[in-house]
């Protein structure tokens, strides 16, 4: 579990050599036997009635660390202990998932060498050490905290992040979404806490005593892990990548670069071999220089439906912001700190990610977006393994077992997207969304074939004209009044606002109903639990599988609903991938 290689004698006679090699075969093959017996307690089929409360499963006790309910998640979050370790118990389970390599748990925790100084994932390809050597940390910032660096064979700190952070409303789990997308570094602890309704204080102690690490320390290792994407994948002056990572000087740099990867800047630029000048994306206009095309690789825990991702995306898509082409979606996007292009094609083990920034302070936000967009966090085994014995879903878990539920890179454009379909065809909503694309959206200044505009911001339509707008006039007022609230910020949906508080505010604007709301709360809060009773295509689907009454009249349809909502209760706390299970469902058959 560190990036040293284990030698396979030790020192000595000839003979003494043997032996050690003869030693060190017996025990890698005994290792093997324990890893495939481990693997084993993990297949998708082990764990469907984990899911249901209740259930007993005999097992033997490698096999009883799966959670009962929330897969992955709800193990990760008992007896945290204040020094970011974790309690007896939760460290067998750890071990147990270090032994067996699973990939699901990196991110989900870290595990540190006391014999090497390195933390790695649990899925570390090298060999596993000693129990005792072993420390587990909530976070790969409490881990350098304790003085451990990253360990540079299985890179930690590029691991997908945790699902938990998706599912949890609490303070913690919104002051980690925010975090994650860069809030420390932009406003400070300060900020977070103003946009948390805590203080500081509060909000540090919170954080500390479930990660093991404040929001400082999280944030400076989030910094780390983008100053090395820069490092090494692009020619920009060190100096540069200093600032634009978020670091105040270039000596906190190189001292932050140096601890948590035991080499410097230029070691580490040089380890990847001589990097070629920074690509262009697009010409630059006379006498300014075009930004630089950045590309990364975004992890994911498989499988992942990365087709049915794109078709759903692509549906959707409207002319000048967005694009799906060969496998690829592209479009704007507006960062705090100024425009850029994003562009992602789902690959096998990742997804191939192109940024090009017109600030390069905002990859950390422009990343973890496009996380949230295509929901690289989840944990799909979980999803699956809790909704595989429902009678209506079954099926179609275990037939598509990479199912996600995508977000969205803006919550506001998304809120505001959502009243241009209401009680229209996607196809109506898409051309609605190029109207005011082309009348209100901001232009970029370096436009890319069909990629031209930005979408409006909520400032801009809250002050048009609700008469000059091409819809009815009842769905214009609803438009520019959302508008007005997000601009005025009386309703806020970023990554960590509080979801009940923002669909009681969403309720009360006038022409927002509970549909609005909660696809609002589905995709532009990353909600994995919210669900649309009275969604045609919801509805539809469930009629088509015989799990609700047929009908096309309106008593029908609230009766339909009513039935919906009831059987939606035993799809908790992931109906928002149900939902996204029956769309697929009715889409295959239209087809």
């Amino acid at each position: 579990m560190c990036d040293k290689p284990t030698p396979g004698e030790t020192p000595g006679t000839a003979d003494s050599g043997v032996k050690a090699e003869t030693r060190y075969r017996g025990t890698r093959r005994i290792r093997s036997v324990v890893k495939i017996v481990s693997r084993r307690s993990l297949c998708a089929h082990d764990i469907a009635d984990f899911g249901r409360p209740g259930a007993t499963v005999s097992m033997s006790d490698s096999r009883q660390f799966w959670s009962s309910r929330a897969g992955i998640v709800e193990d990760v979050n008992q007896n945290s202990t204040a020094a970011g370790g974790v309690a007896a118990l939760d460290d067998e389970r750890r071990y147990q998932a270090a032994v067996s390599k699973d990939a699901r748990f990196d991110g989900v925790f870290f595990i540190a060498v006391t014999s090497t100084g390195i933390y790695c994932r649990p899925s570390c390809p090298a060999i596993t050490p000693k129990r005792a050597n072993m420390r587990f940390y909530r976070s790969a910032a409490a881990a350098q905290e304790a003085g451990f660096r990253a360990c540079k064979r299985c890179r930690p700190d590029a691991s997908p992040g945790s699902p938990e952070w998706n599912i949890r409303a609490d303070v913690v789990g919104r002051a980690m979404r925010l975090i994650a997308d860069g809030v420390v570094d932009r406003d400070g602890v300060e900020g977070l806490a103003r946009r948390l309704g805590y203080e500081q204080r509060q909000v540090r102690r919170l954080v500390t005593a479930e990660l093991g690490a404040g929001p400082l320390a999280i944030a400076r290792a989030q910094r780390a892990q983008t100053a090395r994407i820069l490092t090494e994948t692009t020619a920009l002056p060190l100096s540069e990548i200093a600032f634009a990572a978020g670091f105040a000087s270039i000596r906190q740099f190189n001292a932050t670069i140096r601890e948590v990867f035991a080499v410097t800047p230029t070691e580490l630029r040089d380890a990847r071999g001589r990097v070629q000048k920074t690509r262009r994306l697009l010409p630059p206009p006379s006498g300014a220089a075009a930004p630089g095309l950045i590309r990364i690789r975004l992890a994911y825990r498989a499988p992942i439906d990365g087709e049915r991702m794109l078709g759903y995306l692509g549906a959707r898509a409207i002319p000048g912001v967005e694009e799906v082409l060969a496998g690829r979606y592209r479009r704007t996007i507006m960062l705090p700190n100024g425009p850029g292009i994003l562009s992602l094609a789902p690959a096998a083990g990742y997804v191939d990610c192109e940024l090009q920034l017109e600030d390069l302070r905002d990859l950390t936000a422009a990343v973890q977006r496009c996380r949230r967009l295509l929901d690289l966090d989840a944990d799909p085994e979980a999803v699956t393994g809790y909704l595989s014995s429902d009678p209506v879903l079954g099926p179609l878990a275990l037939a598509n077992p990479g199912r996600r539920s995508p977000g969205h890179v803006d919550g506001n454009e998304l809120a505001l997207r959502a009243v241009l379909g209401q009680q229209v065809s996607v196809a109506a909503a898409r051309r609605l969304g190029a109207c005011l694309v082309a009348t209100y959206g901001k232009p970029l200044s370096r436009p890319d074939g069909p990629l031209t505009h930005c979408f409006p911001e909520a400032g801009t339509l809250a002050a048009a004209d609700p008469a000059t707008l091409p819809m009815p006039r009842g769905r214009a007022l609803a438009l520019t009044g959302l508008a007005g609230a997000l601009a005025s910020g009386e309703l806020s949906l970023d990554p960590g606002a509080e979801r009940d508080r923002a669909e009681a505010v969403l309720l009360a604007l006038p022409g927002i109903g509970p549909w609005t709301a909660s696809y609002i709360r589905m995709r532009a809060l990353s909600d994995p639990d919210a669900f649309l009773p009275s969604d045609v295509g919801v509805l539809d689907a469930l009629a088509r599988l015989g799990a609700v009454p047929a009908g096309t009249g309106p008593s029908a349809r609230a009766r339909a609903a009513k039935a919906a909502a009831a059987l939606a209760e035993n799809w908790r706390p992931w109906r928002s991938y149900a939902v996204h299970h029956l769309w697929a469902y009715l889409e295959e058959k239209d087809r």
